[in-house]
């Protein structure tokens, strides 16, 4: 009697050449509904699930492989259940290809109702697949089109139950992982779209570092099955050395700094810090500003801009800097071929700069579990902003209010950014007080030996005393800009008022450690 291969799939890649193999191999294929079409238009012999079953579909289709005759044949145990599946006419199912309605591409569409993501609800798939993983010591699971090659080479050979049970953990990761898209939507829908308290990760690896933050930690590079995220940073370099966990953590900083602007910017990280950010009207230009806010900084650091690298652009930056990543939307065939003067760069192209997306929860280990919270995804709304002082920015100071702000919001705390001209000119980070980061900003701003005349200063939390005014004043400060809050506001306004210095309350606070 031949083998059987029960073949149900809504992602139909590479199957024709796959069921026209298992044919050779002497294997029958039953098969339903669209699966079944697909397959005969395309001249492979199929026996319908009806024949099998003697009973026809029903309820539009939502009924068809519940079945004894299927559950029976892809159930039945070897040496254990052979018997009584020959006295009901059971006949064994040896191969179970099953993947999922497009649950997740269906509510990718914001237009997408519940009842159209509810039909895209998988029944009969799931069940076929937990039936067949679980019976792993007969059965081959199946559930990805790119393992249908290894399938084909499996067929030559003898039984290998390690290769069977790997299959069987895919296919339960596999209904695992979309039983709880499922349960993440209902539960958003019922929250009218906010987020589900209860959070699940699958993590995958990605890639293995060399090293984690120091030589002796070992460190690894996961993505979260979940939620099918694109692991860009391996998945976009070009050239370079492997990405060490130092690498992606820097890179990860400078994108999510990035993605704060539309205008043609740079963004300069060291240490998981900006360094130096200028937007323009050309990356050349931000590049060069944001590289000479802070070029001791500079040297090894992660370079990202927000527009393509021409190789213009790609030789400044070899003449005049080392740095560890650069990372871009698109890079110039030529300007590779600059950077390849440079083999150990590493370089990444993240594509359209619009379909980057930041992840939208942020999680961190601590002894006994993890703390989990949304991503700060804020912000800044003029409209809520408030001019707490007696003297009010004009536009060229707002703008650069703003720019400060966004910069701001990407530096570890205590953070202080001072700019002018939509470019950073000294950051303070990292310190236990406010205070000193202020005082750290202002020096970086004097090593500069430029003139400035109307330089701004962003705090990414309030200020707790009148002192951090003084100091700013002290450094030619001529706006400020913080989220406001302390019982002290009045002294600290008083201050500002006093010394001439306009200062603009957010509301927002936005303190990272």
């Amino acid at each position: 009697m031949k083998k059987r291969a029960l073949i149900s799939v809504s992602d139909k890649s590479n199957l024709v050449d796959f069921a026209q193999s298992l044919i050779e191999h002497d294997f029958e294929i039953i098969s339903s509904g669209g699966t079944a079409h697909f397959l005969i238009e395309n001249g492979i012999e199929v026996t319908p699930i009806e024949q099998i079953t003697e009973f026809p579909e029903i309820m539009g289709g939502r009924v068809k492989t519940l079945h004894p005759k299927i559950h029976g044949g892809i159930l039945a145990r070897k040496n254990i259940d052979e018997e009584i599946a020959k006295k009901l006419a059971i006949q064994l199912i040896d191969i179970v290809v099953v993947n999922l309605y497009p649950f997740k591409q269906t509510i990718a569409n914001p237009a997408v109702t519940l009842n159209e993501a509810v039909e895209q609800i998988d029944i009969g798939g799931p069940a076929m697949v937990r039936a067949a993983a679980k019976n792993f010591e007969r059965v081959l699971t199946v559930v990805d089109p790119s393992d249908y090659e290894e399938v084909t080479g499996m067929l030559n050979q003898s039984y290998d139950m390690k290769k069977y049970l790997a299959f069987s953990v895919k296919a339960f990761r596999h209904t695992s992982a979309y039983d709880e898209t499922i349960a993440n939507y209902l539960m958003n829908d019922i929250q009218k779209g906010r987020q589900s308290s209860r959070k699940t990760l699958q993590l995958e690896p990605v890639l293995k570092c060399n090293y984690g933050e120091n030589p002796h930690q070992e460190g690894s590079y996961f993505n979260n099955k979940y939620e099918e995220e694109v692991p860009i940073f391996s998945q976009g370099l070009i050239q370079g050395k492997p990405l060490s966990y130092n690498n992606l953590a820097d890179a990860d900083a400078a994108l999510r700094c990035l993605k704060e602007f539309n205008e043609p910017t740079c963004v300069i990280v060291k240490h998981a810090n900006p360094s130096g950010v200028a937007s323009t009207k050309t990356v050349m230009q931000s590049y060069q500003l944001a590289y000479e806010a802070d070029s001791t900084s500079a040297f090894g650091g992660i370079i990202a801009l927000n527009d393509t690298v021409t190789k213009e652009l790609a030789d400044q930056i070899i003449n005049q800097q080392f740095f560890e990543i650069i990372l871009a939307p698109k890079f110039e065939k030529d300007a590779l071929q600059s950077f390849s003067q440079k083999p150990k760069a590493r370089v990444i192209e993240f594509g359209p700069f619009d379909n980057l997306q930041i992840p939208t929860e942020d999680y961190k280990r601590i002894i006994g579990g993890f703390l989990v919270q949304d991503t700060d995804l804020s912000s800044i709304d003029r409209s809520a902003m408030k001019v707490v002082t007696n003297k009010y920015p004009n536009d060229s100071q707002l703008n650069d209010l703003v720019f400060a702000w966004k910069v701001c919001k990407h530096v570890k705390s205590n953070a202080i950014v001072i700019a002018e001209n939509l470019r950073t000119t000294g950051i303070g980070a990292g310190q236990m007080s406010r205070i000193m980061s202020t005082k750290i900003a202002a020096s970086q701003t004097k090593l500069l030996n430029q003139e400035f005349s109307s330089l701004i200063l962003a705090s990414d939390a309030f200020f707790p005393f009148p002192d951090n005014v003084e100091i700013a004043y002290e450094n030619n400060i001529k706006a400020i800009i913080q989220p406001g809050g302390s019982i002290k506001d009045h002294e600290v306004i008083q201050k500002a008022n006093e010394l001439g210095i306009i200062m603009i309350f957010t509301g927002v606070r936005n303190f990272k450690h």
